[in-house]
């Protein structure tokens, strides 16, 4: 049996590479807009749907920001930043909690954490992984700090390039710390045009000993389901129950009818990568009804030299002499009579 040396990360005991299922993450991040029983409802729709991986954020907000956030308003909101994480915001208890019920439910509870103090509360809650932003890719003494604990990072690589993702890679390696490369357009929503999938292919000659994912804020499943046979073995939307919910990330979230599809849709193609163009065994019934075999189209009487109005080749496959051999019949002689709709078997020739 032939190994594969295709990269692999395991988290929780899932292994995720392009040997395994795509790991579809729903990043429920802040759509639940501080409310808990928003969190909760949206966990109990991702684990319906079929996901494995539920995504939050962790905030705390004065190491994370300096009030000059303020005067900051990001293109899918109109107001602040700081004012859209204030209101988002979980507590440590809070998160805990999700956190406790994430993992009743026998899923994957993932959490980006975007500060140091963030970082320090999910490795006291002894998360089994981290998920990195794309704002902190070039964050590197927040990842260096993360990457210490060498539980497995995922890394969402918007707003950066191949040069500043190497360093990335450098920090990574540097402490033996499992990881993976997700590639992010950073606009909510990304244009198809501007999703950009032949980044996959560059990020692979790039960093050939990585994981690689797509973080997607297209709209549908479109471009995640393409990129699983681009090599991407982590595939992230935003997520929600509803569409009519407010929050900044909402209108550009799947529904749990788009997630199942993008679970069920990942597995499906994966399955069926790879292959070669052989005939299959499988294919035997079909090919006894599908081909066509060299049949008598009239009476052939002993002794007569086969012309092309004599023979053509007709369903079903079942006979001995495949159309690829239909010009080696003609010119050949019968042996017997032969009668109109019948095989024609190479015993019959001479």
């Amino acid at each position: 049996m032939k190994i594969s040396k295709k990269p692999f990360i395991t988290i929780a005991g899932r292994k995720i590479g392009e040997d395994y299922p795509p790991l579809v993450i729903a990043e429920i991040g802040i759509n639940h807009e501080g409310s808990m029983a928003k969190a909760k409802q949206m966990v109990d729709d991702a684990h319906k749907a079929g996901a494995e991986v539920v995504k939050f954020q962790s905030h705390v907000l004065e190491d994370e920001m300096s009030p000059e956030a303020k005067k900051v308003i990001p293109g899918n909101t109109d107001v602040s930043i700081w004012e859209v994480i204030s209101r988002c915001t979980f507590t440590e208890e809070q998160e805990r909690e999700l956190k406790k019920y994430v993992e009743s439910k026998g899923m994957i509870y993932l959490c980006t954490p975007f500060s140091r103090a963030a970082a320090n509360r999910l490795h006291s809650m002894n998360v089994v992984a981290y998920k990195i932003g794309s704002g902190e890719c070039n964050n590197y003494p927040l990842l260096e700090h993360i990457a210490k604990w060498r539980k497995p990072m995922i890394i969402a690589t918007g707003m950066n390039d191949i040069k500043a993702v190497k360093l990335v890679v450098k920090i990574m390696e540097k402490y033996k710390t499992p990881y993976a490369l997700m590639h992010v357009t950073s606009m909510y929503p990304t244009p198809y045009d501007k999703v950009r999938l032949g980044a996959l292919a560059e990020m692979k000659k790039a960093f050939p000993k990585a994981v690689l994912g797509l973080s997607d804020h297209s709209m549908g499943n479109y471009t995640c389901l393409a990129s699983v046979a681009l090599g991407a073995s982590i595939l992230e939307k935003h997520f929600t129950s509803d569409i009519n919910w407010p929050g900044p990330d909402v209108p550009i979230s799947i529904t749990p009818p788009q997630l199942k599809e993008l679970v069920e849709g990942s597995v499906a193609i994966h399955k069926a990568l790879g292959g070669s163009k052989t005939i299959l065994k499988e294919e035997q019934p079909t090919i006894d009804f599908a081909y066509a075999t060299v049949v008598t189209i009239r009476p052939i009487i002993k002794g007569k030299k086969i012309t092309e109005d004599d023979v053509w080749v007709k369903r079903p496959g079942t006979g001995e002499i495949k159309a690829i051999d239909y010009k080696k019949v003609v010119g050949k002689k019968v042996k017997h009579d032969l009668a109109k709709d019948i095989h024609v078997r190479w015993k019959d020739l001479h």
